[in-house]
């Protein structure tokens, strides 16, 4: 694409140990002009691109000169997600790029975007350079024991747990702001952890 109006954006995602690594480059007449890498734990694919596509809108229609965006994926049906309003789960994403679309469409009439299918498997080199920067990024973490679910039956955890404990049994505003909650045999509810969450 050699029009300096025409923003190239190209994407890909991948999960690896639970953690979901996501690499965009944007390209304007030839040149790579934005190169971004997000990655997230817990998340599902569908979710890491939707939240990548919300950033590449984003960062794309910053610039005033471009009128015409071409997103291109390797999961179409993702992109197909943002204009089927009776879908729920990922409304917070989809409004977002929904309401920065309606701005950019505003802004000029011959305004439009379009999102291109691209398969990991393809030889295209631009498409293939962010696959292999998605596939083979090293993440280096601070917080090593929280990246896998390993983490939910570490003492750390045990002792989260014990502290919210001991810190609700010795507030004074429990019997008046909080129910006792109680199981089916009537027995107190406590704390507990699943899969690394309190």
């Amino acid at each position: 694409m050699d029009s300096t109006s025409t923003a190239l954006v190209i994407l890909d995602a991948s999960i690896k140990n639970n953690v979901t690594i996501s690499t965009t480059h944007i390209h304007i007449k030839n040149k790579l002009i934005t190169k971004t890498l997000h990655h997230a734990l817990n998340i599902t694919n569908t979710e890491a691109e939707l939240v990548t596509i919300r950033c590449d809108i984003n960062q794309a229609t910053s610039y005033d000169f471009v009128s015409k965006i071409i997103v291109i994926t390797d999961s179409t049906y993702t992109a197909k997600k943002i204009f089927d309003l009776s879908s729920h789960l990922f409304q917070k994403h989809i409004v977002s790029i929904l309401r920065k679309l309606c701005f950019f469409f505003s802004h000029h009439p011959n305004n439009h975007i379009k999102f291109w299918e691209c398969s990991s498997y393809s030889k295209w080199h631009l498409h293939r350079a962010i696959d292999f920067e998605t596939k083979f990024f090293k993440l280096i973490s601070l917080y090593f024991n929280k990246l896998s679910w390993d983490f939910s039956r570490k003492p750390e955890c045990n002792d989260l747990a014990n502290k919210w404990k001991m810190t609700f049994q010795a507030s004074n505003l429990k019997s008046n702001h909080f129910l006792n909650l109680v199981d089916r045999d009537s027995n107190p509810l406590e704390p507990s952890h699943i899969r690394g969450s309190l």
